[in-house]
């Protein structure tokens, strides 16, 4: 499946968010006409919203894709257990959760099915079952671990493969050039078990954009308290500068950089970022090589 997913995929998190329907089917729209092929949200986007209940971010995604008559070329990701209608992994939940998000996504099966996060109140031995019953219904395809320790993602997979079930394949966590905490430990397991990361956050909040500068003008976006905190530490402003002369020896922006490091690590399927405007979408979609100098310069 990892071919299939495309340099980049889509984070749906800012449809309903910061992207209203118009313009998250304008984004979609010229995410496809660039190639991509896959799409990211999650049963809890955008619960966050005054006036939102969750859910808006899989609405919009099935009215485009409903629209558009594209599902079978486009492949769609959803996560459970984060939305407080819906909270949880146990059997009840899963099967309750799932059959929401396929009515918002307005199909009758999702591409990967993920646990949004863990959940040590339910046994894994419960939840692994019931993630294997959604993909023998038919209604899941493939299923991933979000936010896990390492040491639950491994008994998860040890469970599915001594009973037979449905194993994680993909993981889904925070990972970038300035976020880089799942290196030690939970990458190497990732490696190790044969699990595809989709790293999300991919470009630190719109900071590795390379909009957000020390001394220079306040960014006009939502995310912009997230993203100017990586200002606070001297080693990202030194990041930024060999981002930028790495970005000027590819004639790329500073956003294509970032995510070409991420797209080089080992276990990385394709990293994972949003835009809310169809300007944003060539610096996600333009796929470069760096050199192993480059890469070990970043790192």
């Amino acid at each position: 499946m990892t071919s299939e997913l495309g340099p980049v995929v889509l984070g749906g998190n800012v449809f309903g968010w910061t992207a209203n329907k118009d313009e998250s089917f304008a984004v979609l729209d010229a995410f496809v006409a660039a190639g991509g092929r896959s799409i990211d949200t999650a049963d809890v986007y955008s619960a966050w919203v005054p006036g939102n209940a969750g859910g808006d971010s899989e609405e919009i995604i099935g009215e485009w894709v409903a629209s558009r008559g594209n599902r079978d070329s486009v492949h769609i990701a959803t996560k459970v257990s984060s939305l407080e209608a819906r909270p949880g992994l146990s059997a009840a939940n899963l099967a309750a959760a799932v059959d929401d998000s396929l009515r918002r996504l307005q199909t009758d099966y999702i591409d990967l099915y993920y646990a949004h996060n863990d959940d040590k109140d339910v046994a894994q031995e419960e939840y692994v079952a019931a993630f294997d019953a959604l993909v023998k219904a038919g209604k899941v395809r493939a299923v991933g671990a979000s936010n896990f320790e390492a040491d639950r993602v491994r008994s998860a997979v040890e469970i599915a493969k001594a009973q037979g079930l449905t194993p994680f394949t993909f993981a889904q966590d925070r990972w970038s050039l300035v976020e880089r905490g799942i290196e030690t430990g939970l990458v190497p397991t990732l490696a190790e078990l044969g699990i595809t990361e989709l790293p999300y956050s991919s470009l630190a909040s719109g900071f590795l954009s390379g909009k957000y500068r020390a001394g220079g003008p306040a960014v006009d976006s939502p995310r912009a308290g997230g993203a100017s905190r990586y200002l606070e530490v001297p080693a990202n402003i030194e990041l930024l500068s060999t981002l930028d002369d790495v970005a000027t020896a590819h004639g790329a922006d500073v956003a294509s950089v970032a995510l070409a490091w991420l797209r080089a690590q080992d276990v990385v399927g394709a990293p994972i970022a949003s835009a809310r405007t169809v300007a944003q979408v060539p610096a996600l979609m333009n796929v470069i090589e760096l050199t192993a100098e480059e890469l070990a310069a970043l790192s």
